[in-house]
């Protein structure tokens, strides 16, 4: 989704009230819910043990807490940031599993070469700071994928709804327009606790299982 088409939907949907559809088969209930542009969260969640490990070992990243919590009143450069880095850093970084790169099943780190889905998020997360955006408004967001399999994306929350970046779709997209089930994500009060996405939430977080990027 290049810039124009990033400001038009997000002017369609600020001014006009145009929602997008929900993808794939929902409950009533998310049916309603998936109709907006913004992300509701349901209360507290348990950080994945991959994102907690990654403060402990680099505090800076998770340090302090964030004021405010108003929305980002992005840019058309602002946006544009969004798919510029979100294709830089898809083409960039080699994706490989955090089994093949370290032995493990979940290690959260900034990518030089190559990286896991988590991973990629992170280093958007970090450019996109670099680039003048606010960090509460860059949520690291756990989903289930079209497998059931967990996945790690970034959620850029602004003043015209939550827009998701993910190593696996070159496009920046409404999160409601991802084939995905959200699960959790990063709070943009504190940038060590996370909120439910899910009215009810497993006791064990998901770990994240993909890295291959798509070709869309």
């Amino acid at each position: 989704m290049r810039i124009g088409v990033i400001c038009a939907l997000a002017a369609s949907l600020l001014g006009l009230g145009l929602l997008p559809a929900s993808a794939g088969p929902l409950s009533s209930s998310s049916q309603i819910y998936r109709q907006s542009a913004f992300m509701r969260a349901f209360g507290a969640a348990q950080p994945p043990y991959g994102f907690v490990q990654f403060c402990e070992s680099q505090p800076r990243y998770c340090a302090g807490s964030w004021q405010g919590g108003d929305r980002f009143e992005a840019t058309p450069a602002d946006l544009s940031d969004l798919d510029e880095i979100n294709r830089l850093v898809n083409t960039s970084v080699k994706p490989v599993t955090d089994m093949e790169a370290y032995g493990v099943e979940e290690f959260w780190t900034l990518p030089t070469t190559s990286g896991d889905c988590e991973d990629y998020a992170l280093l958007k997360r970090k450019m996109l700071i670099e680039h003048g955006w606010p960090e509460s408004s860059l949520l690291l967001t756990v989903v289930r994928d079209e497998q059931g399999e967990g996945h790690a994306v970034l959620t850029a929350r602004t003043a015209y709804g939550d827009f998701v970046l993910d190593n696996k779709i070159s496009d920046v997209r409404i999160w409601n327009q991802t084939p995905y089930q959200f699960v959790m994500r990063q709070s943009y009060v504190n940038p060590k606790a996370w909120v439910s996405l899910e009215e009810t939430t497993a006791d064990q977080p998901l770990v994240m299982a993909g890295s291959a990027a798509s070709k869309k």
